[in-house]
């Protein structure tokens, strides 16, 4: 390329923005910048000449020479007419390329040394010639497919050979993007100018068959739409004359416009609108229409995406657990550190909580403190009794009165995608030849699964991965392997007599006085009467039975006020009796001195632990052996055991070796409406009949607990800690444990340990001497001295335990 550059002249520059003028063309533009206008007014003192350059990034509003396309325009302002306001509008000549060689000034407009470039002419050859009239079919193909253009610009196409003139005619009358019409305003060689045409326009022939393609599958699509909807409309039109308004069709399109106006995902979407489909086709009175129906009004009120907010705030959430809920401090302490991890890692699904323990222990409140400190939704599942399988996962549409199962139920009852579910008494599931429940559970309760949940009604995936599963459980054990390894255990104990106490006062008491109408002022409940009802008229786990006996004493002072016999009620220790009778429970006569063949075993069931006192008869006989009581297999046998222990130990302990021939032994276990079994009475059983076979009595401040083998060794149990809530609740004093259950008494609440001695024992001799009065007075055994096998955990200094309050 060739070109001879002439002597700098001194002109006003115009930035132009989005718009690209070329040699011998006219553009028509609005001026509005305050800094263009003073160099329009520039120009016109000198000669009318600017230069003319294309701005590149058109978001500046103050470009200066740096943001100037490298190549420009000499042009002649030909017209100038002011527009309304402060606008300008004028009409511009290009003359010739140029471009700037120095920056005179930028402000308050810019001038410039522009130096002209002029190219030399293109030869005349035959790949010119081509070009030309490639270049000329491509425009051709370009206009067939383009909005009309004016008659003018395609004759002067049809009639220009001028490759350099061509290139720039064309590129100024056709839609082109801004950064390629810059390109060939900045190429000089006239055929490398052509050439980056051609390419262009192709690529632009290429992009409008695309478009018209894909304009004539749209308005092929719009055809056959307004084609339904002229022949629906006039369907709608024959079943209104018809009387026949609620008809499939009418009800499919409604269907239709509902789904389409939520927020549903795109696999659910597809599913719904078949179904419509297949509404809409049903003639009118189907019995298959119903169904349908049914099934598309519970699709949609499923909440899909509809979420709510949580609001974890620890601090708040401590404060709400610890008003709803007198102590429980180990089970807080896990909810709070669930929340913890929910709020610092929100996509990560966390572990299923299963909160175990007796009855009335505050199981279901807890989960519904949760709920209202992160501000979800609550909502309880009971599963006791239920035995179907499709009571999880819905029936299948095919059967007749076919619903939704309980979890989806619970999730529309919520109204969203993330609430908290309480699946109630867990263990009180069942099985039957419909099938298993807890099989139906195991993906429901697994967070690596339940993203894709399906219901059998449903028949669609939904995601439970963000809901917050709470299971509750009275005995653990219960519970079938698999499921109870995708839960984690919380243990909630019993309640100790202090924690009684507090909630009654604090939770109990206001809440049945609220409830029967009465105020503090009227009716009154002393500390000494609650201390009282809670000893001698209730003994239980929870503190469901003591809420019942609060809410009769309110209803006997309401009765007594509304009669009008007294306008203030007191209720203290002796009101107790002539109100609710005498005191159900009594401490017995057999705790307060020591007896011969009495042992205070301990139990663990399912609503806690109890005391469970042993009794052994020896007689003259033939050495009949008679277990009464509702005894279990395994407790027979370990009876069994424990005599043939003593049998091996007889001379020993100064027993005759033939008692088992000469001997009747009678072992008995009171409350025989009650089943019993286990091994863990087996020492208990042992020390009873040693005793009384050597007439020693047995010490009335002992328990224990502990199974027995052939040579003496006592072996570890479970449920240690509800066994020494029993003991401490009845005033024992000294509990006897196997050594092996050391580690458990961590567990064991902090007010038991303060009032009760642990003995861990190895073998049937050291339970013997901590149990068995001793024959002669010397030969007792110095109150703290430990046994060599024995390792005797002293009482702990008494502390204050809070505990949980059942709403």
């Amino acid at each position: 390329m060739t070109k001879k550059e002439t002597a700098p002249m001194i002109l006003p520059v115009l930035s132009l923005r989005g718009l690209v003028l070329f040699p011998k063309m006219m553009l028509h533009f609005d001026v509005g910048r305050k800094k263009s206008i003073l160099a329009l007014n520039a120009a016109m003192q000198n000669n009318q000449s600017i230069y003319l350059a294309p701005q590149l990034d058109i978001k500046d509003e103050d470009p200066g020479v740096d943001n100037l396309a490298p190549m420009g325009v000499v042009g002649t302002i030909k017209q100038i007419l002011k527009q309304p306001g402060d606008g300008i509008r004028i009409l511009v000549e290009g003359n010739y390329r140029a471009k700037i060689t120095d920056v005179l000034q930028d402000h308050p407009y810019m001038m410039c040394d522009v130096v002209s470039c002029e190219e030399a002419a293109a030869r005349d050859t035959a790949k010119t010639v081509a070009l030309i009239r490639a270049v000329k079919e491509a425009f051709g193909e370009y206009m067939e497919m383009a909005p009309k253009m004016a008659p003018d610009i395609v004759l002067e196409v049809q009639t220009t050979d001028d490759p350099g003139y061509l290139a720039d005619y064309i590129t100024a009358n056709i839609m082109m993007e801004y950064q390629d019409k810059i390109d060939i305003l900045c190429e000089l060689h006239p055929v490398k100018r052509l050439q980056k045409l051609l390419k262009i326009l192709t690529r632009e022939v290429d992009i409008l068959k695309l478009e018209t393609e894909l304009s004539a599958k749209v308005k092929e699509q719009i055809d056959q739409n307004q084609r339904e909807y002229f022949m629906r409309e006039q369907i709608k039109a024959i079943t209104e004359e018809l009387g026949e308004a609620d008809s499939p069709q009418s009800e499919a399109e409604e269907f239709k416009e509902k789904i389409l106006g939520l927020d549903l995902p795109d696999g659910v979407r597809e599913k719904l609108l078949k179904e419509c489909d297949r509404l809409y086709k049903m003639p009118f009175g189907s019995h298959e229409a119903n169904v349908v129906r049914n099934y598309l009004d519970i699709c949609m009120e499923l909440p899909w995406n509809v979420e709510s907010k949580l609001n974890i705030d620890i601090n708040r959430a401590r404060k709400i657990l610890d008003a709803d809920h007198y102590g429980m401090d180990k089970v807080k302490e896990r909810m709070l550190e669930l929340l913890a991890v929910k709020k610092l890692a929100p996509d990560v699904k966390g572990q299923i909580i299963c909160l175990v323990g007796p009855p009335g222990v505050g199981k279901t409140s807890i989960a519904k403190s949760v709920a209202k400190a992160i501000g979800c939704n609550y909502v309880r599942i009971a599963l006791g009794g239920v035995r179907d399988e499709s009571d999880i996962r819905g029936h299948r549409r095919t059967y007749i009165g076919a619903m939704p199962g309980r979890i989806i139920s619970a999730i529309n009852q919520a109204g969203t995608r993330n609430p908290l579910i309480l699946l109630d008494e867990i263990d009180k599931l069942g099985a039957d030849y419909k099938g298993d429940p807890t099989s139906a559970l195991l993906e429901v309760l697994d967070a690596e699964q339940n993203n894709t949940f399906q219901d059998h009604y449903i028949d669609l995936p939904f995601d439970l991965s963000d809901v917050l599963f709470i299971t509750t459980a009275n005995d653990a054990s219960m519970i079938p392997g698999p499921l109870l390894d995708r839960m984690d255990i919380i243990e909630l104990p019993s309640y100790t007599h202090e924690e009684k106490f507090q909630i009654a006062k604090r939770h109990l008491v206001p809440k049945q006085m609220k409830k029967h109408g009465l105020t503090s002022k009227t009716v009154k409940i002393t500390d000494d009467a609650l201390h009282e009802l809670i000893s001698g008229y209730t003994r239980e786990a929870g503190v469901r039975n003591l809420e019942r006996v609060i809410a009769s004493l309110y209803r006997k002072a309401a009765k007594k006020l509304v009669a009008g016999e007294a306008k203030r009620v007191t209720v203290g220790v002796k009101q107790l009796e002539p109100m609710l009778g005498p005191k159900r429970f009594k401490d017995e006569q057999g705790y307060k001195k020591d007896e011969i063949g009495l042992v205070n075993g301990l139990a663990w069931t399912a609503v806690g632990g109890e005391t469970m006192p042993i009794e052994v008869a020896v007689m003259d006989g033939s050495g009949k052996i008679e277990l009464t009581g509702n005894l279990g297999d395994v407790m027979k046998e370990s009876a069994r055991t424990a005599i043939s222990c003593v049998r091996t130990r007889a001379k020993g302990l100064d027993i005759s070796p033939d008692f088992y021939k000469t001997k009747d032994i009678h072992i008995h276990v009171p409350e025989g409406a009650v089943p019993k079994d286990g091994p863990s009475a087996g020492i208990a059983m042992a020390t009873a009949v040693v005793s009384a076979l050597s007439e020693r009595p047995v010490r009335h401040e002992v328990a224990m607990t502990g199974e027995i083998t052939l040579r003496g060794r006592v072996l570890p149990i479970g449920g240690l800690k509800e066994k020494t809530m029993a003991a401490y609740r009845h005033g024992i004093k000294t509990v006897i444990i196997p050594a092996e259950n050391q580690p458990d008494l961590k567990e064991v609440d902090e007010t038991v340990k303060s009032n009760i001695q642990f003995v861990p024992v190895e073998t049937l001799d050291t339970v013997l001497e901590w149990a068995l009065v001793p024959q002669k007075e010397e030969e007792a055994l110095p109150a703290g001295e430990q046994t060599k096998e024995a390792a005797v955990v002293p009482p702990v200094k008494k502390t204050a335990r809070k505990s949980a309050f059942l709403s």
